[in-house]
């Protein structure tokens, strides 16, 4: 069951978090969260200018508060809706970016590299503490980004 999270324009500019928060703090083990795999979508509510031709992604308020975000729950890739696109759209809140009409998403390479290698070490860590041994979660989220990771990689880790 997907949980939608909705954050407006005024927590945004605040910075709160609580719409999360609120979400995460139900869980009140931390095996719990597991049950949070791949089921959150954010459904943003930001007023633009009718002319204002920019993606939500493209504002710098917004990808501050996926930034504050990404600081608190360093591990949320893991929950978010990757079927329906959520990690694609979160991950452009983080990582430079430009749009391509008939491409679509077009990140900044060696700034998706960084992100992906990160997160790979962050969610590696933070699913063994969880006590899930397996790689093919990670593997599958970064394929979504065409990186095809090698089991030596989680050896070494």
């Amino acid at each position: 069951m997907t949980t939608v999270i909705k954050i407006n324009q005024t927590q945004i500019h605040q910075l709160d978090l609580s719409p999360v928060i609120n979400v995460i703090e139900k869980f009140d083990k931390s095996s719990e969260i597991l049950n949070l795999e791949q089921e959150i979508t954010f459904q943003i509510d930001y007023a633009r200018e009718e002319t204002d031709p920019r993606e939500l992604s493209e504002i710098s308020e917004i990808r501050l508060w996926f930034i504050a975000l990404d600081s608190l729950y360093p591990w949320l890739p893991f929950c978010l809706n990757w079927r329906e696109g959520e990690l694609a759209r979160y991950v452009a809140m983080l990582v430079p970016h430009q749009f391509n009409r008939s491409e679509g998403i077009q990140y900044n390479q060696e700034a998706l590299d960084i992100w992906i290698m990160q997160k790979t070490f962050v969610l590696h860590r933070w699913l063994k503490q969880q006590g899930i041994k397996t790689n093919s979660r990670l593997k599958a989220m970064t394929q979504i980004f065409g990186y095809d990771l090698d089991d030596y990689l989680f050896e070494l880790l």
